[in-house]
């Protein structure tokens, strides 16, 4: 006997005959009749009826396996569902913010590329800069010099402001910054730190403005070091230092011959001994002239060197000289003659 069947026998009803219940007495006579019919061949029917048994036993626990795990699946709980639902979405907006992403990425850079005088990226600062050195505590005799007015306004609103720097008739007249922890900060970010193709001029981390003023002889502060370089992006459209290659014309030279740069503390004016060209070089390139390496002449040679090469490489004669205590300011831009060439407009402090 089959499972199904035993089932269907244990739950059948009583046997109905023509819509009428079978009475007691004739279930009861068929009973006997069985009993007198089945004891002949009795031990037979025990073994059938226990092998019976057996069977309907193993047919009960199968049914009850196929109850418990062959019913049909049911659906996952709510919870199950809201955490795929949730993992999913988030996928979709993560992809969707990293797609756009790259996207603005990808606008910013030729935006980029757009903006520069060449089509290739420019690197404005020396990709070999030399250790940032403070300047010594230097003793003063004097109170410390205070901040000029329209300076300390400026510095208030952002303290990397040091100076501003300006040139007559051109469109240089620009705040410089300068930010000793991360010297490329600037290269594209603004006055007020957003993000900018135009990036600020940029005093490069070795440079010491100083402070006080050169009347009382830096008693007041600290002196600034023999050499100030500032940074600027060559821009097409002639912004920052984009107008500086104009030096390599004499006749632009000859009414254009002072740089004006303001500090916190004393207003300077430098007349322009040289206009060259030159490029930056590798590490390993030591028998080369590295204009941007110099920043401060412990002695006279280290101070002749710089200025007899600046003298060779000018594009033409200034006519101006100098000597050993004298300062210089160094405007350096990207130029395109040779690989990662650059533009220097050196001038010595006259005021």
């Amino acid at each position: 006997m089959s499972a199904q069947d035993h089932e269907e026998n244990l739950t059948q009803p009583a046997a109905e005959t023509d819509g009428e219940t079978v009475s007691e007495e004739e279930t009861e006579s068929g009973n006997e009749e069985a009993s007198e019919e089945a004891e002949p061949g009795s031990e037979d029917s025990s073994e059938e009826t226990g092998s019976g048994s057996e069977e309907a036993s193993e047919n009960e626990v199968a049914a009850d396996e196929t109850t418990t795990t062959g019913m049909p699946e049911m659906a996952p709980p709510l919870f199950v569902v809201c955490f795929v639902l949730c993992v999913f979405i988030s996928s979709v907006v993560s992809y969707q913010f990293g797609y756009s992403r790259s996207l603005r990425d990808a606008e910013l850079a030729q935006a980029k590329e757009d903006a520069y005088a060449s089509p290739e990226e420019e690197n404005v600062i020396p990709d070999d800069p030399i250790p940032v050195e403070f300047p010594e505590e230097h003793e003063t005799s004097l109170p410390p010099a205070e901040m000029t007015v329209d300076m300390q306004e400026l510095y208030a609103q952002n303290h990397d402001f040091i100076g501003w720097l300006k040139i007559d008739d051109m469109n240089i007249d620009y705040p410089v910054m300068q930010s000793l922890y991360d010297e490329e900060y600037y290269l594209n970010r603004d006055f007020n730190k957003n993000q900018s193709l135009n990036g600020c001029l940029i005093m490069d981390t070795d440079s010491v403005v100083g402070t006080g003023t050169k009347a009382n002889d830096y008693e007041d502060g600290t002196p600034p070091s023999t050499n100030l370089i500032i940074h600027g992006h060559n821009m097409k459209n002639g912004d920052m230092f984009g107008n500086l290659d104009k030096y390599r014309d004499e006749k632009f030279y000859e009414t254009h011959k002072i740089i004006k740069f303001q500090t916190l503390y004393e207003e300077r004016e430098y007349e322009i001994v040289s206009v060259f060209l030159s490029q930056v070089y590798l590490k390993t390139q030591t028998d080369v002239f590295k204009y941007y390496k110099f920043f401060r002449a412990k002695n006279e040679e280290e101070f002749d060197d710089f200025y007899n090469n600046i003298k060779d490489l000018s594009l033409y004669d200034t006519g101006v000289s100098a000597e050993f205590g004298d300062e210089f300011i160094t405007l350096s831009v990207c130029a395109y003659h040779v690989e990662n060439g650059r533009l220097a407009v050196v001038g010595k402090r006259i005021k």
